[in-house]
């Protein structure tokens, strides 16, 4: 494992030391950042004694001609910590600033980032860290809390750097977790389509794309290889290999039937409308009533079921009632390996809201029940699911 270690600024840098020090011994190739002030505190001569490696610090310090630092560096990585993780550069992470060499490295990974924070209290505490840290987490960084104890400037609370042993472990179970998925292909669908009624008008539905984007960024996280195709969205697509947009359910099934084939697996978490006007009409319709005739859409998830093969095939089932039933009526009807059925009459969860509650029913009678939280905690959850669907194989 090809672990990408940064230190920036602060007294906890004497911590990382340690942490690099059991990675190295532990088999791990690692290849150490230091910022200019995180070079105050530790100089690089006592990493590159840890590691046996070449220490960078500078932007263009590279080992070999024509080598530019940051781009091979985050090449090569497997896993990228940040420990300490300074307020300074947790804001830098979070606005996308690339000012040296460790936020370009940031910039340029394609792998899991675990972030380590370390730093006063108050700071840690202020609004403007909160957010920053909660726009990391939305992106799919992992945030490893600091602890409360007695900090190095007298005061006593929030913010020491998590202890080495415990970023140590987080490091092993981020690369076990990505390693099963690293690579493999996943065909993600979300948000929920749009049908048109006439030049000004459409029918569609409250979903808002957050639990889908959410998986996509957790598969990311895990390594793998991800194509969004995205209908309706509330919330902006996040980074991935590729994203399709779409608008109806007939484009969503065209841009799916294109895609299914060089995936591992599909994930339906698109809110797709089961109906849409029989006839579109070119000019908005006026008068004191309007009567609407509705056909059945395609169904995209029977249609993948038919073709997908030795693919993993997961859909999701939100309903309103008789929410088992119909999860597991759609999981044999649709030929699909899990389905990730959710009450969506349920307001603080489901459609729109951050926060969501699932029931994941695999065939062979397997059920799991998750509690309500974060839609990027279920995501966790969703993945390990989809993950363990290999090891059953």
């Amino acid at each position: 494992m090809n672990v990408l270690f940064g230190v920036s600024g602060g007294i906890a840098c004497y911590k990382s030391c340690t942490a690099v020090s059991a990675l190295t011994k532990s088999g791990c190739e690692v290849n150490v950042v230091l910022t200019k002030n995180a070079a105050e505190f530790v100089t690089p001569l006592t990493f590159q004694a840890l590691t046996h490696r070449h220490v960078y610090c500078e932007m263009f310090d590279g080992v070999a001609d024509r080598e530019i630092a940051h781009i091979n560096l985050a090449k090569q990585a497997d896993v990228f910590v940040i420990a300490p993780a300074t307020a300074n550069i947790i804001a830098k992470l979070a606005c996308g600033i690339a000012d040296d060499l460790l936020t370009s490295a940031a910039l340029a990974v394609v792998c899991p980032v675990i972030v380590c924070p370390a730093m006063n209290a108050h700071m840690y505490e202020n609004a403007a860290t909160q957010q920053n840290l909660r726009t990391l987490k939305e992106r799919g960084f992992i945030i490893v809390s600091p602890e409360t104890g007695n900090l190095a400037c007298g005061d006593v609370g929030k913010g020491r750097m998590a202890e080495p042993e415990k970023i140590v472990e987080v490091v092993k179970s981020v690369f076990a977790e990505s390693s099963v998925l690293a690579g493999k292909k996943f065909l993600v669908t979300a948000g929920g389509t749009m049908e048109n009624i006439d030049g000004v008008r459409y029918i569609t539905n409250r979903s808002s794309g957050k639990m889908g984007c959410a998986i996509v960024r957790e598969l990311k996280r895990r390594g793998a290889q991800v194509t969004l195709v995205a209908a309706n969205m509330k919330v902006p697509a996040p980074d991935t290999d590729k994203v399709i947009r779409v608008t109806s359910a007939k484009e969503m099934l065209e841009a799916c039937m294109r895609e299914y084939e060089s995936c591992d697996c599909i994930i339906k978490a698109a809110a797709v409308g089961d109906y849409s006007p029989a006839e579109e009409y070119t000019n908005k319709i006026k008068g004191e009533e309007i009567t609407l005739r509705l056909k059945k859409n395609p169904d995209i998830a029977a249609s993948l079921g038919k073709v997908k093969g030795k693919r993993k095939l997961v859909i999701f089932c939100a309903e309103t009632q008789g929410l088992l039933e119909s999860a597991a009526e759609k999981l044999r009807a649709k030929g699909a390996d899990m389905v990730v059925a959710n009450d969506v009459s349920k307001p603080d969860i489901g459609f729109d809201s951050d926060k969501n509650a699932v029931i994941i029913i695999k065939n062979g009678g397997y059920k799991a029940e998750y509690p309500a939280a974060d839609k990027s905690e279920i995501a966790k959850e969703v993945v390990d699911e989809i993950q363990s669907l290999w090891s059953q194989a």
